[in-house]
């Protein structure tokens, strides 16, 4: 088995995969990317069980084909070191010994047989949606943020996909916020839901944001593929019921703020540094017009106070929120302006972008009150 192929062509597609491949996998045969030659075609996959990653490229010479596993890591920091050059691969079949020729360079590395690599799991009785990248890498960066890291509530740990004939939403939430983002530009022929693990998707995010091209879902009860451009991706969907978060979405929120959202990000950007670093706490008091935050650390006698000028429609109001969570969710609105909805100080917040130019695009962050010490 013999090809010859560029070494930024072959890295570029390599460092697309690799993040699939974990640091301390049980079975040695996971820190190997498995080489497939048939013809001119080299397909690359990378695989930690749950999730397969796998990659075509053409390449410039081939003799034999053949299959092999060879060792990511040592392969990824050679070509990294190496310019633009034809490189030449030679696998001995018999005791799998890999010969890398690069310019006046001669490599060599032990590959291990590919039987041992882990089967892609064959998908049945799918259905699928396309998306636009674009798209997708939207829907991953403002939701991806608020998934939860508990090891006993797993569900709660993925993005949930809800598919019908009107829109597409996805959902994430840990118990303390939870973001709605809902499409009504994509819809399926049919309705379904299931729940993304958070690995796969911040994969798919790194290579989504930096092209635009289709991508084609096919999904059963089990397992999700997306196909795109010259990559595979398959995961194993998260098994278990979704909770329903529509019900924990309060509806009759009297009081409104209206505020320019680079303001508010920056003064608590600001306050917080001053706030308890544990619990991150930071009061919001409004009365009127004006919104004064503000946050302390007793134990070291820290303490901060900004006032904004804001819009507000509803009764004074003083609650408290963690600022960590506020940031995350105003670093995901686009938007110049966000309102802020309220009732009371101990239910949720609603935060959600004003004059938003994409009316196919709807946005909801729920943010949970922290109780305010006297």
């Amino acid at each position: 088995m013999r090809f010859i192929i560029s070494s930024t062509l072959l890295l570029k597609n390599l460092q697309a995969i690799i993040g699939v491949i974990n640091t301390n996998n049980t079975l040695p045969i996971l820190d190997d990317f498995l080489f497939e030659l048939e013809n001119n075609s080299l397909t690359i996959t990378s695989s930690d069980l749950e999730t397969t990653m796998r990659v075509t490229v053409l390449t410039d010479l081939a003799e034999e084909q053949g299959c092999i596993a060879i060792p990511a890591k040592i392969l990824v920091e050679t070509l990294k070191t190496l310019p633009d050059i034809p490189v030449a691969f030679t696998i001995n079949p018999d005791n799998l010994m890999i010969e890398i020729s690069a310019g006046e360079g001669k490599y060599k590395l032990s590959g291990h047989p590919n039987n041992e690599y882990p089967r892609t799991p064959a998908l049945e009785d799918t259905t699928s949606i396309t998306f636009n990248s674009s798209l997708m890498a939207k829907a991953i960066n403002r939701t991806l943020f608020a998934t939860g890291n508990d090891e006993l509530r797993l569900v709660l740990s993925g993005v949930f996909c809800e598919l019908t004939p009107e829109d597409v939403t996805f959902v994430a939430t840990d118990a303390h916020k939870l973001v709605r983002y809902k499409r009504t530009d994509v819809r399926s022929n049919e309705s379904a839901a299931f729940i993304l693990p958070k690995k796969p998707l911040n994969l798919l995010k790194n290579i989504f944001s930096s092209q635009e091209i289709p991508v084609t879902i096919e999904y059963n009860k089990t397992n999700a593929f997306f196909s795109f451009a010259n990559i595979n991706l398959i995961c194993r969907l998260i098994d278990g019921k979704y909770p329903n978060y529509d019900a924990v979405i309060p509806k009759d929120n009297p009081n409104k703020l209206v505020i320019d959202r680079h303001s508010l990000l920056t003064t608590i950007r600001r306050v917080s540094i001053f706030a308890n670093q544990s619990t991150h706490q930071i009061r919001f008091r409004i009365t009127g017009q004006e919104l004064m935050l503000s946050a302390e650390d007793i134990d070291f006698s820290n303490e901060a106070r900004e006032r904004l000028n804001c819009s507000y429609h509803g009764e004074d109001i003083e609650i408290g929120f963690n600022s960590k969570f506020l940031m995350e969710m105003l670093n995901n609105i686009e938007t110049d302006e966000i309102s802020l909805e309220m009732s009371l100080p101990n239910r949720a917040g609603i935060l959600t972008p004003m004059n938003s130019e994409n009316t196919e695009e709807d946005i909801l962050m729920l943010v949970m009150p922290v109780m305010l010490n006297k």
